[in-house]
């Protein structure tokens, strides 16, 4: 799953990245949760603000399923989008508590989450698309988000492209970087850059593959 997220950069780098004419005015956040507005880039290449879940519950959807699911197939083909990001955390069970790590890719310090604009009741609502885990992943949770590569921006943003099962896959282990933050993060109302600083690492680092070790 993917249940948090950052998204500090500013909007000239946004704009810049994704090909956009303008961007919302946007403060850094840090800890960015469901229920939430959004940055919402659509199939026209406008940036838009919208809720983060559908029908103010599901905030993700597995990418094996989505083409099939009712709920949410109509959007998959005709309402793709993107969700800039700048790193996602995710939650590891270790013994009787979940240890909060910031994940983010090595050379991306912006990048884009596959995601989908749903319809219900008139209220548009952003999903995002989950995939099974890479290696690094894999020793955190066993879901992660499904990332786009910069190259692929247009592909999948495309309605008139329906042949986009391929960049539904886990982003490569070695490309990823993971440290562990402090549980400060758990709490929703928390929303500062110290969040996303690396803490307590070496206990857990201990446990991970080489690729995603820090310290070799």
């Amino acid at each position: 799953m993917c249940g948090r997220y950052a998204l500090h950069a500013t909007p000239e780098v946004i704009a810049l990245q994704f090909g956009l004419d303008t961007v919302p005015q946007l403060v850094p956040r840090y800890n960015i949760c469901p229920g939430t507005e959004i940055l919402t880039i659509g199939n026209d290449r406008k940036a838009r603000l919208l809720p983060w879940g559908a029908r103010g519950r599901f905030a993700n959807a597995r990418a094996e399923t989505v083409a099939e699911k009712p709920m949410f197939r109509d959007a998959f083909r005709r309402f793709r989008c993107l969700v800039p990001a700048s790193g996602f955390y995710e939650w590891q069970a270790i013994a009787k508590t979940k240890r909060p790590w910031y994940v983010q890719p090595k050379d991306a310090a912006l990048f884009g989450l596959a995601g989908i604009v749903t319809l219900w009741q008139g209220v548009r609502g952003v999903v995002l698309m989950t995939t099974e885990p890479n290696p690094l992943m894999a020793t955190i949770h066993d879901r992660m988000p499904v990332i786009i590569p910069a190259a692929d921006y247009a592909a999948w943003l495309n309605p008139e492209n329906q042949k986009v099962g391929g960049l539904l896959r886990s982003y490569p282990a070695e490309a990823m970087h993971a440290h562990p933050v402090h549980p400060r993060v758990n709490t929703p109302a928390n929303d500062d850059p110290a969040l996303i600083s690396e803490f307590d690492a070496q206990p857990v680092l201990d446990i991970l593959p080489v690729h995603g070790r820090t310290d070799r």
